[in-house]
């Protein structure tokens, strides 16, 4: 009797674990198909070239320090990030105990990343660089109209004070943000959001990096 309910919890337990890996395929071909579900909106314009910054697990908006750009995240100026000597400023979104402890893979930790998944308060990070190279990143062109709601939408995504004790290095600063992360929900789909928001008509749910750039490639060759 024993040996049988041993062998009936082996079996269960055993049926769980193939569930796993069938769960995460099912949420990646779902996000292809987020991903190609486009929302109403307008085809990108050519003022402003913006350009995404990207890993294997994470999309960062990197936008050019014009004035409108300085004016809108002037709050970053104010907690010394540097934005009036900056050529580009990086934007970013993420969990909160993950995106702030995780600055390489090597920083990876069990519960920041069960936290990500199941659901925790967000973050907006904001860095800061001089020239850099653009050559081999993702680029797409907005009206200077769209633009503008961008960079309204990111500003807006700050939902309180900085962090005083986050950041990666002297001149990014991490801020309370609207929103929590979770797994469908991630950083890679805030990104997503802060593009629709410019009045773009871009893929719906973009959990990945690969879901994002199919969808940013949907946008620029229809």
């Amino acid at each position: 009797m024993f040996a049988r309910r041993l062998t009936h919890s082996a079996l269960r337990g055993t049926r769980w674990l193939l569930l796993i890996p069938f769960v995460c395929l099912l949420w990646l071909g779902a996000g292809f198909g987020g991903a190609l579900w486009t929302a109403p909106g307008e085809d990108p314009g050519d003022d402003v070239d913006i350009h995404f910054i990207g890993t294997a697990i994470h999309v960062d908006l990197l936008l050019p320090a014009t004035p409108e750009v300085r004016a809108a995240l002037d709050f970053a100026a104010e907690d010394g990030v540097p934005l009036g000597a900056a050529d580009w400023v990086l934007v970013g979104w993420g969990a909160r105990d993950f995106y702030t402890a995780t600055g390489s893979y090597s920083d990876m930790r069990i519960g920041p990343v069960w936290r990500a998944v199941t659901g925790d308060a967000s973050v907006l990070r904001i860095e800061v660089y001089g020239p850099i190279n653009t050559a081999g990143l993702d680029r797409l062109s907005l009206s200077h109209a769209q633009f503008m709601r961008l960079v309204q939408a990111i500003a807006d995504t700050r939902g309180g004070p900085v962090l005083p004790s986050a950041g990666f290095t002297s001149t990014d600063r991490f801020y309370e943000a609207r929103g929590r992360f979770h797994i469908f929900r991630t950083c890679n789909v805030w990104v997503g959001e802060m593009l629709r928001a410019a009045g773009l008509r871009f893929g719906r749910w973009t959990p990945t990096p690969q879901a994002f750039r199919l969808a940013l490639r949907h946008l620029t060759a229809t």
